[in-house]
């Protein structure tokens, strides 16, 4: 273990404006509230159906289980910091925060890429869908981006905790992430900010070039099917790229650059950290019909059986 005397970071934060702190708390209290009920209810509404059975619909059960963690390891010491004047993290604290923020965004990318592939069989391979994505193989390739995520973080997680911290505390955002961390370190972290460009951005790049791809051959395998059965792989493929676009692309700015800070980082983060698991819930069921009748059916069931 490297050399340190910091055994806290202090946190900056948001912005500074007391009054404008209390109306964003307000704003992303309710929102964290939307985003975690939202994707919860896709989760039950999954579990208990019982025609939301295909392979897509298990892993998008896994989506919003992620969705709902994932900005749960940052939100919540954010918004208790918007409420007081001394904003501060123990290295601990930082180093599980760090550890989640990575475990859980790796799994995502994982599993986005786990339902690309999906849909590339079930629309370029129709007639032996059953049979490769049967349900070992999804139950498998759900573990593989939970380890995914989970060895990812664990690489972050070395990177900083071998580094000697010995002053300046002072985080120039409202949570622990690498790169701030980086820029913190009493020594010469090049080679460092090399191998975070690799392991984070580089991955995030090259994950998004093939989910993009592979979009692209899915939609060109779509000329040989029926109008209907267009529009239905067009919806679903359409809602799939739209999620990868807001995941993948906010990313890709973070950290495929430069250890380096920009203002507008902390907008960004709140952006791939809150919204969009909130977005994603909205993308998956407004659009697809199917979610939206189960919905229907397994809660107007609930509701009357509370009256009976």
């Amino acid at each position: 273990m490297a050399y340190r005397n910091v055994t806290e970071f202090v946190l900056l934060g948001l912005m500074t404006n007391s009054e404008m702190q209390k109306v964003i708390f307000a704003l992303f209290l309710i929102t964290y509230i939307i985003t975690v009920m939202s994707n919860m209810l896709i989760l039950v509404t999954i579990v208990f159906s019982h025609t939301l059975v295909s392979p897509m619909y298990f892993f998008l059960a896994f989506l919003s289980l992620i969705d709902a963690f994932y900005p749960s390891a940052m939100v919540p010491k954010m918004l208790m910091d918007l409420l007081c004047e001394k904003k501060t993290i123990s290295f601990n604290a930082c180093m599980t925060q760090l550890f989640l923020e990575h475990f859980f965004g790796t799994s995502e990318i994982t599993l986005l890429i786990v339902m690309a592939f999906d849909r590339y069989v079930a629309i370029c391979r129709p007639l032996h869908y059953t049979t490769i994505m049967n349900h070992r193989l999804c139950c498998c390739l759900v573990a593989l981006s939970w380890t995914v995520g989970f060895l990812h973080s664990i690489g972050q997680i070395f990177t900083i905790v071998w580094l000697p911290f010995c002053g300046p505390n002072v985080i120039d955002h409202f949570m622990c992430d690498i790169i701030p961390l980086i820029q913190l370190a009493c020594t010469d972290t090049f080679l460092i900010g090399l191998l975070v460009i690799a392991n984070a951005g580089l991955i995030s790049m090259i994950s998004f070039v093939v989910l993009m791809f592979s979009y692209v051959i899915i939609l060109r395998s779509l000329k040989s099917y029926s109008s209907a059965g267009r529009r239905k792989a067009l919806s679903t493929c359409s809602s799939h790229i739209t999620v990868v676009v807001l995941f993948f692309v906010p990313c890709i700015f973070m950290y495929l650059r430069p250890v380096t800070t920009f203002p507008m980082d902390k907008t960004i983060t709140v952006f791939f950290t809150l919204v969009t698991p909130l977005l994603n819930p909205l993308i998956y069921t407004v659009r697809n019909e199917e979610v939206k009748n189960a919905m229907r059916k397994l809660w107007g069931r609930k509701v009357s059986s509370v009256y009976e």
